[in-house]
């Protein structure tokens, strides 16, 4: 053989095994809160079914990685969720948008999330809730990773309740809230992964109704948990079950869900 042909023949198999090895290093850690890649996502849950589609993007900063997520849920929820009627409808209960930025270098993001609840609460017909936050990964302990997280935002609402009772037709901002939480993961195996993720909200500006009964009646605050329990089929794969409830509802009384994930 000789060293020419010999040249070309190592040349043709490093391209595949480049190619392996660039599709391994794109596979991202689907236990990591930080993480940020392309997926695609299907719940089916006590009020409905959820779709989710996340697609990671090039910032065109090389320490930065960036992701959008849209979450659509309780779709179906008198057909296909298990709650009461009375709970449910077959239209959708809200939207949610996530913009997600992580820097690479001290491995702390910032997230833009807005959700869209189409459910009327006590001041409004429909809300929208968006908010800005930091987060920060914390040196890991053990088996024990912590997330804590801090942010601002705004709520607006379609035919808000005035102080005077009256309603403001249309959109309007109808105050300003805070938040503080964390997102914390206990790694059991390297397919099964637990998760807590604590959350307090207060609101901080606005009307007087707003203010006093945004998070329930006389209620200017709430805490919220959510509880995960993960299970990695494959790299690219995993199965999770969802547990949300706060201090107004118990948790058999929460939002279930099970819930699927893809990895692109």
């Amino acid at each position: 053989m000789n060293s020419q042909y010999f040249s070309v023949l190592l040349c043709s198999l490093s391209v595949p095994l480049s190619v392996v090895a660039a599709e391994e290093k794109a596979v991202q850690d689907m236990s990591d809160p930080l993480a940020v890649y392309t997926q695609v996502g299907i719940g089916a849950t006590n009020k409905g079914l959820n779709l989710k589609i996340g697609q990671a993007y090039d910032t065109g900063i090389a320490t930065t990685a960036g992701m959008n997520v849209i979450e659509v849920k309780g779709i179906y929820g008198d057909t296909l969720g298990w709650d009461s009627d009375s709970k449910t409808t077959d239209s959708i209960d809200s939207f949610r948008f996530r913009n997600f930025s992580v820097d690479l270098t001290t491995m702390s993001a910032t997230q833009i999330d807005a959700t869209y609840n189409l459910n009327a609460n006590l001041v409004a017909d429909e809300s929208m809730d968006v908010s800005y936050s930091y987060i920060k990964a914390l040196k890991p302990m053990g088996r024990f990773s912590f997330y804590p997280l801090a942010g601002v935002g705004a709520s607006l609402g379609e035919n808000a309740r005035e102080d005077d009772g009256s309603r403001d037709s249309g959109y309007s901002i109808m105050g300003a809230y805070g938040l503080i939480g964390m997102y914390a993961k206990v790694t059991i195996s390297d397919k099964i992964w637990l998760n807590y993720n604590p959350f307090w909200l207060t609101t901080i500006g606005g009307s007087d109704t707003y203010k006093d009964h945004y998070y329930g009646l006389d209620q200017s605050h709430i805490l919220t948990h959510e509880f995960a329990a993960s299970y990695q089929i494959n790299p690219r794969m995993n199965l999770r079950y969802f547990a949300n409830w706060n201090e107004n509802v118990d948790f058999m009384d929460g939002d279930h869900r099970l819930e699927f994930n893809y990895q692109l």
